[in-house]
């Protein structure tokens, strides 16, 4: 009898001590699995110091670039906000009918597609969506485990003259100066909440996937003074392609409705040169505000030991035009409007080497899952992972499609080539620019007799790139 309560009592040691073991072998596994930190900045040009642009004040991002793979030539899928990210977050590309607006929900056009959170919290991975990641806050809420966003009573004016148009169910003037601290703006609030989440997700222990998704630039372009103070009005200018060429399409360029929402902007034509240059002013302003609270972020990832065991994507959703071809907002499909900054920081293997390909936003997706040894979903993703690049290798594909309304535009080389189709993919309007000798986006040489041929041939192309459902879907 005694024998027999020893054995028992021996298995019972044994069993507790193999579910210790198996318990710790987990907690080494996840241990090992790298976090993704996932920054998302709406209406990021890529007029940044690291791209070359010396009057911009952006240390935290010069910082976190020297630490990263910086691409130079990354283009958005849909130049507007909502289907940009949809398409970011699932792999897929636009369509004739997918995809199309500020307001698309994943949930409804692509219910079946594993997101990117969905895929990292089935791995075992805590998801949380802080701030704007998604353009509407439920869309494929359950994928997370958290999602948060400042209530829009965040988004208040500070200044009286707002104040009194917000009284009277106006909306704002299009940008602010406010002697306030930065975290009474929404962005520092989210920064707040970001620091906060990454002390929670420290002591959990457990591999994290946090996307932390920043308002500005994003119209209204309010920031503290001290950030206006950056750039003295007198120093700022309009672009030098402030025009806009007969020989571009009248269906290239737009009213930029969503500027003209605001308080004072003129309800048609161009805006007053002053008003255009408080804009750029405010635009820059926005861009350093922002800048500081990433860096906010990036400190506590430090502070708290967790960068070297964490991936950090830094992404605009699409360009911004500010000035170019008289144009402001995105919603077109010119290089200002696509061209998006793109930054993926992997430790131990990237440290500021900048890679000339072209690179599709549809393409992050895959690149996180080989990053983090994930199996990729079958049958969904469109783009193609970047990884040889970070390992310092060549990759074939060089070359991008993005689309916005009936326009769609192949990416290759130094060609930027619109077509805007119908239902049918019959083109019935062409762009054609070469950057190497207009990187202006002033000449457009798709109707020139000597450029036929190659028209031709991207048109091809263009139909082989813009992906097996455009037509369809």
């Amino acid at each position: 009898m005694r024998c027999a309560i020893l054995f028992v009592l021996a298995s019972i040691f044994l069993l507790a001590c193999k579910a210790e073991q198996k318990e710790q072998n987990e907690e080494k596994i996840q241990q090992q699995q790298p976090n993704i930190l996932f920054i998302a900045v709406d209406d990021l040009r890529p007029e940044l110091n690291f791209y070359g642009a010396t009057h911009i004040h952006s240390p935290n991002l010069d910082k976190l670039a020297s630490q990263s793979l910086v691409f130079d030539r990354a283009y958005c899928s849909v130049p507007t906000c909502g289907a940009s990210r949809a398409s970011i977050l699932t792999g897929v590309r636009p369509t004739r009918n997918r995809f199309l607006t500020f307001d698309t929900r994943i949930d409804e056009q692509v219910p079946e597609a594993i997101t990117l959170p969905k895929l990292f919290k089935t791995h075992g991975y805590t998801t949380i969506s802080n701030g704007k990641v998604l353009h509407v806050p439920d869309d494929s809420k359950s994928d997370w485990d958290e999602v948060w966003r400042p209530s829009k009573e965040t988004l208040n004016y500070f200044n009286p003259d707002n104040k009194e148009l917000i009284s009277r169910k106006q909306r704002g003037n299009p940008f602010e100066a406010a002697r306030i601290e930065d975290s009474e703006y929404m962005d520092g609030k989210i920064a707040a909440k970001g620091i906060a989440d990454l002390k929670k997700l420290k002591e959990a222990g457990k591999p994290f996937f946090m996307a932390v998704g920043f308002m500005k630039p994003h119209l209204p372009f309010n920031a503290p003074q001290k950030y206006w103070d950056m750039y003295p009005i007198e120093t700022v200018s309009l672009p030098e392609s402030y025009q806009q060429p007969k020989t571009t399409p009248s269906k290239a360029f737009h009213n930029f409705g969503e500027l003209r929402t605001y308080s004072n902007i003129p309800e048609k034509g161009a805006l007053p040169i002053e008003m255009a240059k408080e804009l750029i002013q405010g635009y820059y302003a926005c861009v350093s505000f922002v800048d500081a609270q990433i860096g906010k972020l990036l400190d506590e990832l430090e502070k708290e030991g967790l960068a070297e065991n964490t991936i950090v994507v830094l992404w605009g959703d699409h360009g911004w035009n500010l000035g170019e071809h008289k144009l402001w907002c995105k919603h077109c499909t010119f290089e200002t409007s696509l061209h998006s900054p793109l930054l993926v920081k992997v430790p131990g293997k990237t440290n500021g080497r900048h890679v000339p390909n072209i690179t599709e936003f549809v393409d992050i997706y895959p690149s996180l899952v080989e990053l983090a040894g994930l199996k990729m979903p079958e049958n969904q993703l469109e783009g193609e992972s970047f990884v040889p690049l970070i390992n310092g290798k060549k990759r074939t594909k060089n070359y991008a499609v993005s689309k916005f309304k009936d326009a769609v535009t192949l990416i290759k080389g130094d060609y930027f080539y619109t077509e805007w189709t119908n239902d049918k993919g019959i083109a019935y309007e062409r762009m054609l620019f070469d950057h190497k000798t207009d990187p202006l986006e002033l000449i457009n040489l798709a109707e020139k007799e000597e450029y036929k041929a190659l028209v031709s041939q991207l048109a091809i192309e263009l139909r082989e790139k813009w992906g097996k459902d455009f037509l369809n879907k």
